[in-house]
């Protein structure tokens, strides 16, 4: 089994929250910045919006947004629940 499912996808979704953290803190301190710069008040959020969608886009660009369950080898379904009731 590939190490990247063994998780369970939580490695996965800490690093999309990073990205969509990260990216929304940093741009909203430049933007801050550039705001006291230039005496403009709306480049904080202008910023966070940014900021938002870049760490969403490095997420998709790294395939975290994507469903990562592995499929049965060999074709093979695994019974569930519902195949021990019958």
């Amino acid at each position: 089994m590939d190490a990247r499912y063994s998780n369970g996808g939580y490695n996965a979704g800490i690093a999309v929250f990073s990205y969509m953290i990260g990216g929304i803190a940093v741009w909203s301190l430049i933007g801050w910045g550039l705001d006291n710069l230039l005496d403009m008040r709306w480049l904080v959020l202008a910023g966070a919006f940014l900021g938002a969608a870049g760490g969403f886009y490095l997420s998709h660009m790294h395939n975290l947004t994507r469903n990562h369950t592995p499929k049965p080898q060999g074709g093979r379904t695994v019974p569930g629940p519902e195949a021990e009731r019958e």
